[in-house]
């Protein structure tokens, strides 16, 4: 978790400055407050990653005489063709859309919002993908 936490920590150290010298040529209050807070979430990310790191026992990923096989052979199930979350996406929009223009818009898109979180969560108890 290191590299991770260095990465993180060289985001923070960048965001920080880039605000200052925002600051310095714009005197724009927003703009400088959203990069010196995107730096601040980039520190906290990176405290986090380096302190577990000192607490943790090195993962194969972290060490230079780690071999392939101890990496973790599983990193989860992920669904190789599911159109839910297009339909997901889709009630997003709907909602958004009845923020904007009606509120029945809104009443429609969370009907389909849940129907969508149905099917998405019980794909794979029906059909041909059954487990």
């Amino acid at each position: 978790m290191r590299i991770e936490g260095a990465l993180f920590a060289m985001g923070a150290v960048f965001y920080a400055f880039v605000a200052g010298v925002y600051w310095y040529f714009s005197r724009d209050v927003v703009g400088t407050t959203a990069l010196a807070l995107t730096g601040a979430l980039a520190f906290l990310v990176a405290f986090y990653s380096l302190y577990t790191a000192k607490r943790v026992y090195p993962r194969p990923e972290d060490r230079l005489d780690a071999e392939v096989d101890e990496a973790d052979p599983e990193y989860g199930f992920f669904s190789p063709n599911s159109w839910w979350p297009l339909v997901l996406g889709f009630s997003t929009m709907v909602i958004v859309f009845g923020l904007i223009f009606a509120v029945w818009l809104i009443v429609l898109g969370v009907f389909i919002l849940f129907i969508a979180l149905i099917g998405w969560m019980f794909e794979y108890y029906r059909g041909a993908f059954a487990h």
